[in-house]
C-alpha cells in the first residue's frame, strides 16, 4: 500500500470526530503493558461512550438486517467503501486476518464476532459488489448498504464522518470518479451493543504497520470473552 496517496486530500476526513474516543485510544494503549490479567469490560477503552445504535439495513444477499439482531456477540464494526483507493481494502485485510489468527488460537471465543462492513456509497456499492468485496476478505463478513439518508444516520451513530470529493478533469464522470473522504474508524462493540475499544489500524502518516494481524488479534483477546 503507498501510503502517501491521496493523503493530501483526505487526511482531514480520517481524524476521529470525538475527544472521547482519543482519549479512550490512548487509554487503551496505556492498559496493555498491565501484563495478561483480564480487565473487566466495564473498564474498556470505550465504556460508557455514546457510539452505537440500532439500524436497518440490507446486507449482500439483499436480506434486511438491523444492529439488534446481533445482540449477544461482539461486533467489528467499519464504514467504508469497496472502491476506496487506499484504505478500506487494506484495513478489512488486516481487521479480517487478525480475525481469522483468533480464530485459529481461540475458536470459540471468535465465533462470538460478527463482522460488519457498511457502505458510505451505496450508489456503486450495489449488493453484488458488497458479496464480491465482503468474499474476499472473510467467509462471515456482513457487507450493508442503505440509502444515502440510511446511511447518513447510521455513520452518525457511530461517529463516523464522510464527505464526497468531486473529481477533477474534463473527462471525470461525477457519478463515477469521485472519492469520499471518510473516518478510518474499526469499532470493537460488546454483546449489549455497547462501544470496547478502537481496533489498531494502519496510519497514513507513517511506514510502520500500526494495523498487524496479530495487533487486531491481540486486542480481540483482550476483550473477547
Amino acid at each position: 500500500m503507498n501510503k502517501n496517496s491521496h493523503i493530501g486530500t483526505l487526511k482531514k476526513f480520517f481524524a476521529i470526530p470525538s475527544v472521547k474516543i482519543v482519549t479512550a485510544s490512548l487509554f487503551s494503549l496505556s492498559i496493555m503493558a498491565c501484563g495478561n490479567e483480564q480487565i473487566p469490560l466495564s473498564n474498556a477503552p470505550l465504556a460508557g461512550a455514546t457510539i452505537g445504535g440500532d439500524f436497518s439495513l440490507t446486507d449482500q444477499n439483499g436480506k434486511m438486517r438491523s444492529y439488534r439482531e446481533f445482540d449477544g456477540q461482539y461486533r467489528i464494526i467499519y464504514f467504508g467503501y469497496t472502491s476506496c483507493p487506499d484504505i478500506c481494502s487494506p484495513d478489512m485485510q488486516n481487521l479480517m486476518a487478525g480475525l481469522i489468527e483468533f480464530e485459529n488460537e481461540e475458536a470459540d471465543l471468535a465465533a462470538k464476532i460478527q463482522p460488519i462492513f457498511i457502505s458510505i456509497d451505496p450508489k456503486r456499492d450495489t449488493a453484488v459488489i458488497l458479496r464480491q468485496f465482503t468474499d474476499s476478505f472473510h467467509p462471515r463478513l456482513i457487507g450493508l448498504r442503505g440509502s444515502d439518508e440510511q446511511t447518513a444516520v447510521t455513520a452518525k451513530k457511530f461517529a463516523v464522518v464522510y464527505n464526497k470529493i468531486e473529481p477533477v478533469g474534463e473527462n471525470a464522470d461525477p457519478n463515477i470518479n469521485y472519492i469520499i473522504g471518510h473516518s478510518q474508524i474499526a469499532y470493537l462493540m460488546g454483546p449489549d451493543g455497547s462501544p470496547l475499544a478502537l481496533l489498531p489500524l494502519d496510519d497514513l502518516n507513517t511506514d510502520i504497520d500500526e494495523g498487524a494481524p496479530q495487533l487486531v488479534m491481540q486486542e480481540l483477546a483482550k476483550w473477547v470473552r
